[in-house]
């Protein structure tokens, strides 16, 4: 129980009494102010009720903590003004394939275990259950936003310290158990959870809540009211094991297995030492000290005297308190076999009720047969890895054979480069003398915000990657005819439990290791995220080919993608398509001579620059005379007259100097410039006209148009917010 310390209510003596019995549910509350004003805010008669939230998985038997000492808390919390969510975790049953995967033997496990609470003496008037998959579905979108905020906002060592909520220890994570916490604290959230009541064993989840709370700027944190974690019943347990039946009692155990598991629990009259001493200091279980941990005196004092005005009756004497009940069986006034036997009696008691209820409900009894049936055909058991499970994008599915290009990481400084480089990539594969679906332009709207572009501004990345896919529709119409562009956020939300299947199978089969491999900055969680996530994007595009930039990230990514679909396949599922890999060179170009320690705007040609923005730089780019290896104009002309997006450049001259001259090829211009027929004082402003009339159409379509100068002004105003402090937006 948690002490109220100074928190100053004696003026109220009914909030002190809704506090003090508030207490008495968690081993530990962070923090007792907090609760105490949120109680002084909801709660009482003519408030609100608080939100309390604790979450289950849907995944066979209930023992005894979570079944009776989960009802006695939840009765504390709704007597004193709480209303309690139970968070059916069936979405997560089916993504750790309980039940065998079988989404619908998994809500059967979800009712049956409701009719347990039902019978345990849980008062059903302030208890809401509500189902994950349900509750996801109807509001994918603020439920999904809200889990990839909290990715970007912490390192993977942060997460890591969550992992044992899942059983397991930092070691050896897959990709997968690294999105587990971090689904559970966006939980907490989805929910309007004012208390996280749960165990113990989440409280790093759960303060993981409050830091984000930090993070995120949100002054509300939800409080945390940890419950204790019931010792197991043999040596050396710091907790509870559903996978073994002598560890616990179970809410189906008949009095017969309540006799043996009693009589050979082990009951410690002495300090712990060993295995049981390590399990009664383990910090993650408990947090108040227990240098017996007796499970026996455990129950007694969790279970039996959970209850207002219990009492326990062993060895011929009627205890009302359980430290009445350690003292006389530390003096040896009651002995072992005097306590076990009361506990015998007293845990029976308990169960009685649960036994009637399934034997005389319709309902109950229903969903136990099913369970039953389905245990002796081994039908209860965790499945293996799902088969492999793809995002079907509508448009694409009738197309034909498909290479997919994606958008590189957004900035407001979008610059011309990296537009043509794109369009490079979609013409390598594109025949514009066929019709139909050639191509899918991907914008991962979501690898943008979860990986913290632009300061994971949501609205700067959507504007950015509008005004990149605009562009290339004007630019080169006849491509973009035969491309698709595929927004990632949109086509996940259209059918986002099977997008977030696949993306977390890619997790399973992966390691968070591996799958940071392909990540830019290896220590953010969000980068595990991605590059699961990029994975199921790629295979939502059917595509056969991936076409990227050579020795980029994007390479090592897609590779990623080949090798995770490749292990699909060769475990046995030939239908799987294995898309090859296509990296293409890419020339880039600085228009200064020196490398810029910061990134610098004036080296660059920018997609939204004015003509009063492009000629100076055009005017300052490095050309040097008869030289090709660098020359920023002469690459810019010649990528621009190969891409089909200038007719030509156009040299205006006088009659001594050469005279004008149209150049259409790159061969061409190259040729001239290399033997000086073509002066660095001609080629510059033509290219710099060029360039101005390439860019007009986008200048006219902003103009014309007031979503996208909604766009433009997005990304001009989040480069004045920023750019200030250097480098690129």
């Amino acid at each position: 129980m948690v002490e109220p310390g100074n928190t100053d209510v004696a003026e109220d003596p009914q909030l002190q009494s809704r506090l003090a019995k508030l207490l008495t549910v968690g081993e530990e509350c962070q923090t007792v102010p907090e609760l105490t004003r949120l109680l002084q805010a909801k709660g009482s008669e003519g408030q609100p009720r608080f939100n309390l939230y604790d979450g289950f998985e849907p995944s066979g038997r209930m023992h005894i903590a979570q079944g009776i000492f989960k009802a006695i808390n939840v009765n504390k919390c709704t007597d004193t003004g709480g209303h309690f969510i139970f968070w059916v975790a069936d979405w997560f049953g089916l993504m750790n394939d309980k039940m065998g995967g079988d989404m619908e033997k998994i809500q059967v496990v979800g009712k049956y275990l409701i009719e347990v609470w039902k019978a345990a003496g849980m008062n059903m008037e302030h208890v809401e259950f509500r189902w994950c998959e349900e509750a996801i579905n109807n509001e994918a979108e603020a439920y999904w936003g809200q889990c990839l905020d909290i990715a970007r906002r912490f390192t993977v060592s942060r997460i890591k310290k969550c992992c044992t909520i899942m059983g397991r220890g930092e070691g050896g994570l897959s990709a997968a158990q690294i999105l587990y916490p971090i689904m559970q604290c966006t939980d907490i959230f989805f929910l309007k959870a004012d208390i996280c009541q749960l165990g113990v064993d989440q409280r790093k989840v759960n303060m993981l809540a409050r830091e984000y709370c930090d993070a995120a700027g949100l002054k509300k944190k939800p409080v945390i009211l940890s419950h204790h974690m019931l010792f197991g019943l043999l040596a050396g347990q710091a907790k509870m094991s559903k996978s073994d039946p002598d560890s616990a009692v179970f809410m189906e155990d008949t009095r017969e297995d309540l006799v043996r598991k009693f009589q050979k629990a082990y009951c410690p009259k002495e300090a712990a030492t060993g295995a049981a001493a390590a399990a009664a200091a383990d910090e993650d279980m408990h947090l108040t000290k227990d240098d017996l941990a007796n499970p026996c005196l455990d129950y007694v004092k969790q279970i039996v005297f959970g209850p207002d005005g219990a009492t326990f009756i062993a060895g011929g004497t009627t205890f009302s308190d359980a430290e009445s009940v350690r003292e006389a069986f530390l003096s040896g006034a009651l002995s072992e076999d005097e306590l076990k036997a009361g506990l015998v009696e007293a845990v029976d008691a308990l169960l009685a009720p649960v036994r009637h209820h399934f034997e005389t409900d319709a309902t109950a009894k229903g969903y136990l047969d099913q369970i039953k049936e389905w245990k002796a055909n081994g039908l209860d058991k965790t499945a293996p890895a799902s088969a492999l499970k793809r995002l079907r994008i509508a448009a694409l599915e009738g197309a034909g054979e498909l290479h997919a290009v994606f958008a590189p990481v957004p900035y407001a400084q979008i610059e011309f480069e990296e537009v043509l480089n794109i369009l490079a990539l979609l013409t390598s594969k594109v025949d514009t003398a066929k019709g139909g679906l050639q191509a899918v332009l991907v914008l991962e709207d979501w690898n943008a915000f979860v990986c913290n572009a632009m300061t994971g501004d949501r609205t700067a990345i959507k504007a950015s990657m509008t005004m990149l896919s605009t562009a290339l529709r004007i630019l080169a119409p006849e491509v973009m005819e035969r491309v698709f562009v595929v927004w990632q956020s949109e086509e996940a939300l259209r059918d986002s439990s099977t997008y977030w299947v696949s993306v977390i199978n890619v997790g399973r089969k992966n390691s968070c290791d591996r799958v940071l491999q392909t990540a830019e900055d290896s220590a953010q969680a969000g980068q595990v995220i991605a590059g699961m996530m990029h994975v199921a994007t790629a295979m939502a595009t059917k595509s056969s080919v991936l076409v990227c930039a050579s020795g980029t990230r994007q390479e090592a990514m897609h590779n990623f993608v080949k090798e995770y679909l490749e292990s699909v396949r060769s475990a046995g599922d030939e239908s799987v398509s294995v898309p090859q890999v296509s990296a293409v060179s890419c020339p880039t170009w600085r228009l200064k001579e020196e490398v810029a320690p910061v990134w610098d705007a004036s080296g660059s040609v920018l997609l939204l620059d004015n003509d009063k923005e492009l000629n100076p730089k055009i005017k300052k780019a490095y050309c040097r005379e008869k030289e090709l290896d660098f020359c920023p104009p002469l690459t810019i002309a010649c990528r621009c007259l190969t891409l089909g997006v200038a007719k030509q450049v156009q040299i205006s001259r006088k009659e001594e100097n050469g005279g004008d001259k149209a150049y259409t090829t790159a061969e061409e211009i190259v040729a001239d410039f290399g033997s000086g027929a073509l002066h660095p004082g001609d080629l510059k402003p033509a290219v710099a006209k060029m360039l101005n009339d390439v860019l007009a159409p986008v200048r006219d379509a902003i103009k014309g148009d007031k979503a996208l100068k909604k766009v433009e002004s997005d990304l001009k105003n989040f480069v004045k917010k920023h750019g200030k402090k250097g480098g690129r937006w």
